[in-house]
């Protein structure tokens, strides 16, 4: 039967397009496995970045090298808006964590090179598009339960103020996509120069986010949901996605109900919306709000 039914194919479409579709199909196979690569991934945010004349940067802290990148030339900024990517591929299934966390869909990169309104960097979290010395300090546990961990968000505040003596700012704007809004938060928690926080389907909540979808809590991570006494006086947009099904409204609600009334940060649910599609696509007109 199987083979009738093949037959049958090849005499509808023809041998040579059918071996052409086949040849096709080959050839996206053996990119979808290359894709998984991290330096495939590196290429693909490299060639993003130089598409806009961004460049790459690694910036040294204490506990990793973080991945950057900035304009080319840099220029001098009293406020500098940085983004904050999100986990990026920290498992490869709900079981196996993955060796690299490079995504293969760097959002938060891709809404930093719209920005249009003023100085702009990117900032990666640790692990990612880093390769041979520059992975120092990169345990699995970084990007799986411990992705929020004290030495997480130490090295990334010290990333900023790399960046921030680079522009030679006073003030920062900071914006997190997904998990990277976690650490956009509780980096500005802990410093005094963050005059705006603006998350993009942000974990802000990721006690309420395991519990939500039965996985394994976050042991070692902070929670920005605990950080909300110091977060209560910085000016702040969180877009949730009303199709996303990872990040929910309700993740968000859970954060935004910790505040006072009178201090309860904003929540934008931008319709028609899910975890990746179609924040790019959408932020010019959202950067109209996230930046007033």
């Amino acid at each position: 039967m199987r083979r009738r039914h093949f037959s049958v194919l090849v005499n509808l479409i023809g041998f040579d397009l059918f071996m052409r579709a086949v040849f096709l199909l080959f050839v996206y196979l053996l990119s979808a496995c290359s894709s998984m690569t991290p330096e495939v991934r590196r290429n693909r945010a490299d060639a993003l970045a130089f598409a806009k004349s961004w460049q790459p940067l690694r910036l040294s802290t204490h506990n990793f090298v973080l991945a950057a990148y900035v304009p080319a030339p840099i220029k001098a900024s009293k406020v500098l808006t940085i983004y904050i990517e999100g986990d990026g591929l920290a498992w490869l299934n709900r079981e196996q964590s993955s060796d690299d966390p490079t995504p293969l869909q760097p959002i938060a990169l891709q809404l930093a090179l719209q920005h249009v309104q003023g100085a702009a960097a990117y900032l990666a979290r640790p692990c990612q598009y880093v390769s041979d010395l520059d992975r120092r300090g990169c345990d699995v546990s970084y990007w799986t339960d411990r992705r929020f961990a004290p030495p997480v968000i130490d090295a990334s505040s010290q990333a900023i103020d790399e960046l921030k003596r680079r522009y030679e700012a006073d003030a920062l704007v900071l914006v997190g996509y997904s998990g990277g809004g976690a650490v956009a938060a509780l980096v500005a928690a802990g410093r005094h120069d963050v005059v705006r926080l603006v998350t993009v389907a942000g974990n802000l909540d990721h006690r309420f986010w395991t519990v939500l979808h039965r996985v394994t809590p976050l042991t070692g991570s902070l929670n920005p949901a605990d950080a909300w006494n110091s977060l209560q006086g910085i000016s702040q947009l969180h877009f949730v996605g009303s199709a996303d099904v990872n990040i929910t409204p309700e993740v968000v609600s859970a954060y935004l109900s910790r505040f006072p009334i009178a201090y309860r940060p904003e929540m934008q649910v931008v319709p028609n919306v899910d975890h990746s599609c179609c924040w790019v696509k959408q932020w010019t007109k959202l950067s109209l709000h996230a930046f007033p």
